[in-house]
């Protein structure tokens, strides 16, 4: 099943809670362009291989072709997305459930950036959503477990792959260019630090994208009284629609982020930051071919801390670290009660 362009602006105009919940879902799209975003540029911007400004709007072009390409060829990350949680039943108090979630979503976002906290925009919509479905459902009937399953999945991968990857690439590097002058590697690899920040802000919309258009589909359906579908195809005009509020996401900004990510943590220079970059691309490639729902601030977060642990275990700042991962573990939950507890509002209210 999908939804032609003109189907939707007629629907829009005739149902008020369509209006809502769209307004939220770009809401939240944007928000995660604003403050997801910037870690796939952090590492460039600390090298100075590229200007702030110039960083975000290379950003904002490669999260536009992310969501538009990956979706075109693989939407298993939407589908796992979609069909995590059980917003089935009665389709009115779904819808409400939904929006109550994406209002949790959005309020635990701007309160990570409000505090510079890299906090993983991914993690917070799966447990917004999952803690909503078990409000809605009256138990852990809302979830299901075989597609929640491959965030923990995800959640090694990114970990350890980020970790050990990480480590082995920069020594690889360190290796091939022992004997090569320093000026001439540092210019080498500032330039391929550039593609590295390109290839992550491309893959950063082709993973989170394809979690809100999954999100996004989800609330056409409900709020056209369609609560039981089951199997769906995107449409182009919504992988357009969400990669273009991504990109103005993006281009708002993120600087606090990209300071604690790429300044605070680990002082890289330009080949470290191309293998942290490197190390990214590839999980977060591996992971959407999987249909694995990574979160892009860890997986790049978990690589720059690899790059450092190469050099030695004093390189990287661990306050730092410690407060990234107490933010990671703290997501689960307190996006998901924040979403059970909003849920339980919005039922009450309407």
């Amino acid at each position: 099943m999908t939804v032609t362009f003109l189907n939707f602006l007629h629907e829009l105009l005739s149902n008020p809670t369509l209006i809502l919940t769209t307004l939220l879902t770009l809401g939240v799209v944007l928000v995660n362009g604003w403050t997801d975003a910037p870690n796939a540029i952090a590492t460039c911007i600390s090298t100075r291989s590229l200007s702030p400004r110039s960083a975000v709007i290379m950003a904002a072009v490669f999260n536009f072709l992310g969501v538009l390409v990956m979706t075109l060829f693989n939407t298993r990350v939407a589908h796992t997305i979609y069909q995590m949680v059980d917003f089935r039943g009665n389709p009115y108090d779904a819808l409400v459930a939904l929006c109550a979630a994406l209002v949790a979503i959005v309020l635990w976002a701007t309160g990570a950036w409000w505090f510079g906290i890299p906090t993983s925009e991914s993690h917070a919509l799966i447990a917004g959503i999952s803690g909503a479905a078990i409000a809605l459902q009256g138990g852990m009937s809302g979830i299901n477990a075989t597609e929640w399953v491959k965030v923990l999945y995800g959640l090694v991968l990114s970990t350890i792959a980020g970790l050990v990857l990480g480590f082995v690439v920069v020594k690889t590097n360190e290796h091939l260019c022992r004997n090569l002058d320093r000026r001439k590697a540092n210019g080498v690899f500032s330039h391929a630090q550039i593609a590295g920040a390109a290839g992550m802000s491309f893959m950063h919309g082709a993973q989170d994208g394809q979690k809100f258009m999954g999100v996004f589909m989800l609330s056409i359906f409900l709020a056209r009284g369609e609560a039981g579908v089951t199997d769906f195809i995107i449409p182009v005009w919504l992988m357009v629609l969400c990669s273009m509020v991504m990109a103005l996401g993006t281009s708002i900004g993120g600087y606090r982020i990209i300071k604690a990510v790429g300044l605070d943590m680990v002082r890289l220079k330009h080949y470290q930051g191309f293998s942290a970059d490197l190390v990214a691309v590839v999980c977060l490639l591996a992971a959407s071919i999987l249909g694995l729902p990574v979160s892009t601030t860890h997986t790049k977060t978990t690589a720059i801390m690899g790059v450092g642990l190469a050099k030695r275990f004093s390189y990287v700042n661990w306050a730092i670290a410690r407060e990234m991962v107490s933010a990671w573990i703290l997501t689960f939950p307190g996006c998901g009660l924040i979403g059970y507890l909003m849920v339980r509002l919005f039922m009450f209210v309407f």
